[in-house]
């Protein structure tokens, strides 16, 4: 660090404090330390540097699954928002399980993070001793949690599931099922939404709720609405609680000549890419994935910041996209 100061000019705190907190360093020097630090092949010590400081800029991102646009869509806005701030992530990939996020939560903490990410609000008992023991500051997402001791950025998937179900009761559907793959707590709720909503409405008909452990897919949703239409072919409308069960529910339809939306309607969740343009286009339900994510990093650095917010949870809520796979019926 002595060598880039003297090649460039400045003191070493200088060169310290343009690598560390840049924006406190005029644009031209802050510069020609970073052509010094690349000239001289300098690669700042991060274990040297969170003795010094005691913080590591390490924020632990646990996750399901990185081959779930959903997830990857959250990891954006989080990764744009922490690089702002010249934090890392550490990304753990949970595949959906409990146990596998407190083991990797209990892997990462050698690394002495600043603060965590997660991924909803369902955890292991010895993950939430981890939570109240380490005092690690963290924010939960995609769900909020009324909880005084932590920060949650998402929506309500139980009012989402509720919402899906009353499009479809609005547009005059009678047999209306619902279709959920992963068996994973936030499908689940969705599903419990959907099913009040239901039971509201005098619809509800427990042989037309389909819930499967198997991985949610194209593929997936297209074999379930074959089986779904060849078991009860009196069912004329589906909530998929995911989009890629819909877009081959979509797809199977018109193998099978089941017109869309007359004898079969669909409605899908989260707005995947690639919805607005099957055919007929995706109804479905819209989520911030994005904004929750960076939302997330925002709530986390204003933390590990000092700065006081009186908001601990924040919903960002959803929208129903009404396309073409759904129609008011006469």
């Amino acid at each position: 660090m002595q060598n880039i100061a003297d090649s460039v000019g400045v003191s070493s705190i200088t060169v310290s404090r343009a690598l560390k907190t840049p924006e406190k360093v005029a644009e031209p020097v802050r510069n020609k330390i970073l052509e010094a630090c690349e000239h001289l092949g300098y690669v700042p010590n991060q274990a040297a540097i969170a003795l010094a400081s005691a913080r590591s800029k390490n924020i632990v991102v646990l996750i399901p699954s990185l081959t779930n646009s959903v997830f990857v869509d959250i990891l954006v806005g989080i990764k744009e928002r922490l690089d702002h701030h010249g934090y890392h992530l550490l990304i753990g990939i949970t595949g959906y399980s409990l146990d596998e996020e407190e083991k990797l939560l209990r892997n990462y903490l050698q690394h002495s993070p600043d603060g965590l990410i997660l991924t909803g609000i369902d955890h292991t008992p010895g993950l939430w001793a981890i939570l109240e023991n380490q005092h690690i500051p963290t924010v939960h997402t995609i769900e909020t949690l009324e909880r005084d001791d932590c920060w949650s950025v998402g929506f309500s998937q139980f009012a989402a599931g509720q919402a899906a179900a009353r499009h479809l009761i609005e547009c005059g559907y009678q047999r209306i099922g619902v279709i959920g793959a992963q068996g994973d707590p936030r499908t689940l709720r969705r599903r419990d939404g959907c099913r009040q909503a239901l039971e509201e409405a005098g619809l509800y008909d427990p042989a037309l709720e389909w819930i499967v452990a198997e991985n949610s897919s194209i593929a997936l949703g297209a074999s379930l609405l074959e089986q779904m239409h060849r078991e009860h072919p009196d069912c004329d409308a589906l909530f998929f609680c995911n989009d890629d069960l819909a877009q081959g529910a979509i797809f199977k339809c018109s193998r099978l000549s089941i017109a869309v939306p007359d004898t079969m309607a669909i409605i899908g969740f989260h707005d995947l890419g690639g919805s607005a343009w099957t055919t007929p286009p995706l109804t479905t339900v819209a989520t911030p994935r994005y904004r929750i994510g960076y939302e997330a990093a925002e709530l986390l650095v204003a933390h590990l910041a000092g700065e006081d917010r009186p908001e601990r949870h924040l919903d960002l809520g959803f929208e129903v996209l009404p396309r073409e796979t759904t129609r008011l019926l006469s």
